[in-house]
């Protein structure tokens, strides 16, 4: 349970499985190695974009932090992101291809858009 804006007890509840879910990946690339990590996910990118229930992705870079790189993408399902991508060959290829780039392993969580209340 949580308080709405006027605080009245309002219950929290999972967002409905039917919406599009947005994986939010975050990298530590070892330093020095950040334009070849970029080149490397143009080169696998299609491997993303090709599985079943990918939207789409896009890639961003820090400029705080040049060595920081955040994956967006957006999936049909959960599912979709867990077994479609990350149970398949394209997983295997798109890992071995970026993998030697990172220096700490990848943050990675989903979310789903918050809907206005209709009231």
């Amino acid at each position: 349970m949580s308080d709405d804006a006027s605080g009245a007890a309002v219950q929290d509840s999972p967002p409905p499985a039917t919406s599009a879910v947005l994986e939010v990946a975050r990298f530590e690339i070892r330093p020095g190695t950040e334009r070849a990590f970029e080149v490397a996910f143009g080169q696998v990118r299609s491997e993303l974009l090709g599985t079943s229930g990918c939207r789409g992705a896009r890639m961003t870079r820090g400029v705080e932090s040049p060595s920081t790189f955040v994956l967006l993408v957006e999936w049909d399902t959960l599912d979709a992101h867990l077994v479609n991508f990350r149970e398949s060959e394209s997983f295997v290829r798109w890992r071995a291809a970026l993998g030697p780039y990172f220096a700490a392993p990848p943050d990675v969580a989903h979310f789903a858009d918050v809907r206005p209340d209709p009231s």
